[in-house]
């Protein structure tokens, strides 16, 4: 066995021997039962990545009904909503202060589609190296059995993640065939886990690319935010668009690859998109920070924010080349796109905002902009105001130096007016303790200027000191009208 295969063995043990004792009493409850039971899928390939879950993932031979029976002995909690595809979820409280321990536990299956269905049928299996064959890939094709601790790996999965490589178990075209969304999820794992896709079956999703159609935008969609979400989206991208899955999921991401011209007159769009992304991405925050790390709205305003070039494209006399408002009509069309693949209505309004925005701020030229066009731009942008900054910032890719740095610093200028304006006008909120009418009251005079010195001594002493309240207001108003108009002498 390489030495990088046994490196990974020891992970794994490390951290399968840690296993909540709760799981492993899960299993000796399915093997006295006369079941067996075995860790599956990706808690077991997390493990060897030294990575521990609350949350796993059990195969078992055991029909449905027998494990609900199981878990409701075994659980404090239990659900039966995925019972039709084999699957029972349960929930064992934490006893001694650690994390509860949440399992689903699903029968030895196969899913296949029928070719005019969206929806998979279940057929179920008898053995686990039956039902690990029906898996994805051979990195998530790996099993331990409970409550020994066996290590199944019949497709040789240990080796494709000591390589790092993505292969099917059975020949690719069939795993495509019986679950398109398979195609998908090669896509999103090249980005989680920074895999490379292994030739044959990189042919074979290029293949059969279409059938991704069979497949419900809904479930396409909680691919797609995944790979967004991962640590390093743009792996999982490059085999999203180079396999031809994004010509049937996302076709104005290809279609940003526009053809340069023979005089090198305008940037590969597609590419810019993706650097975009990555320099989007690096401006996310920390969970306390105006947009913390990882945000799907921005993610996908970088991506797509010049969606709108390809339809708006002119080539103009001299070899120049224009894209005249390709953000309001790359607007509509990310509206018009996320809304075909589901996605809340807030984050289609929230990115298909964005995108519109995205170049407003090149209006701002040498800073001429009014104070009342600085708000105008922040008013427009509303709670989406941060995004917007990451957004133009990031949307700078060029490699002339003095232009990148002459817009940030052209953006930083900004964005300090932006502070001002918003210091100006908390401060410009800010009121006295007393009003002019009870000012005239108080002192028993009519309006006029002495009413606004006597407004502007007590907004004064309110910026310098903070609330007074009624009582030391009125006081303080009295010393000060005592001070300025002393009682004339008898």
């Amino acid at each position: 066995m390489p030495a990088s295969s046994i490196e990974l063995l020891h992970r794994a043990l490390n951290t399968l021997t840690s296993l909540a004792p709760a799981a492993l009493e899960l299993g000796t409850l399915f093997v006295a039962a006369g079941h067996e039971l075995a860790l599956v899928g990706g808690p077991v390939r997390d493990a060897f990545l030294g990575l521990a879950s609350s949350d796993l993932d059990f195969a078992t031979s055991a029909t449905p009904d027998q494990t609900q029976a199981l878990l409701a002995k075994w659980g404090d909690a239990h659900w039966d909503i995925g019972k039709e595809f084999g699957t029972i979820g349960a929930r064992r409280f934490a006893r001694d202060g650690s994390d509860d321990v949440v399992v689903e536990v699903t029968t030895y299956r196969s899913d296949k589609y029928d070719p005019d269905s969206r929806k998979p049928v279940v057929a179920f299996g008898d053995t686990l190296d039956g039902d690990l064959s029906r898996r994805d890939f051979t990195v998530n094709a790996m099993a331990v059995r409970l409550p020994d601790l066996t290590f199944v790996d019949p497709f040789d999965g240990l080796s494709d993640l000591a390589a790092k490589v993505l292969r099917t178990p059975i020949a690719p075209e069939r795993s495509f065939d019986d679950d398109p969304l398979r195609m998908m999820r090669a896509a999103r794992f090249a980005a989680q886990l920074g895999f490379t896709v292994e030739e044959g079956t990189a042919a074979a999703i290029t293949a059969m690319a279409e059938r991704i159609a069979i497949v419900s935008a809904e479930r396409v969609q909680a691919e797609l935010t995944k790979l967004l979400l991962a640590e390093a989206p743009r792996k999982g991208l490059t085999v999203f668009v180079d396999s031809g899955l994004a010509d049937h999921v996302l076709p104005e991401l290809p279609a940003l690859r526009l053809e340069i011209d023979e005089h090198h007159r305008h940037k590969d769009v597609y590419e810019h998109s993706l650097t975009v992304l990555d320099q989007a991405m690096e401006m996310e925050t920390g969970p306390d920070g105006p947009v913390p790390y990882p945000d799907l709205v921005l993610r996908l305003a970088a991506l797509l924010h010049d969606i709108g070039k390809p339809p708006t494209r002119r080539f103009e006399a001299g070899g120049g080349v224009s894209f005249h408002h390709h953000e309001v009509v790359g607007a509509k069309l990310v509206a018009k796109r996320l809304r075909a693949l589901r996605y809340e209505k807030q984050i289609v309004k929230d990115v298909s905002r964005l995108v519109e925005l995205h170049l407003r701020f090149h209006g701002y030229g040498d800073g001429a902009w009014t104070d009342s066009a600085v708000r105008r731009y922040v008013t427009d942008a509303g709670p989406l105001l941060e995004r917007l900054h990451r957004l133009t910032r990031a949307d700078c890719t060029t490699r002339n130096r003095r232009k990148a740095q002459r817009l940030a610093d052209s953006y930083s200028e900004l964005e300090a007016r932006i502070v001002a304006l918003r210091m100006q006008e908390e401060i410009d909120a800010i009121r006295p303790d007393l009003d002019g009418t009870q000012i005239m009251a108080l002192l028993n005079i009519p309006p006029g200027r002495e009413v606004g010195l006597a407004y502007k001594h007590l907004l004064a002493l309110r910026m310098e000191h903070g609330p007074l309240g009624k009582d030391r207001a009125e006081q303080e108003l009295h010393t000060w009208w005592a001070t300025h108009h002393p009682p004339a002498n008898p």
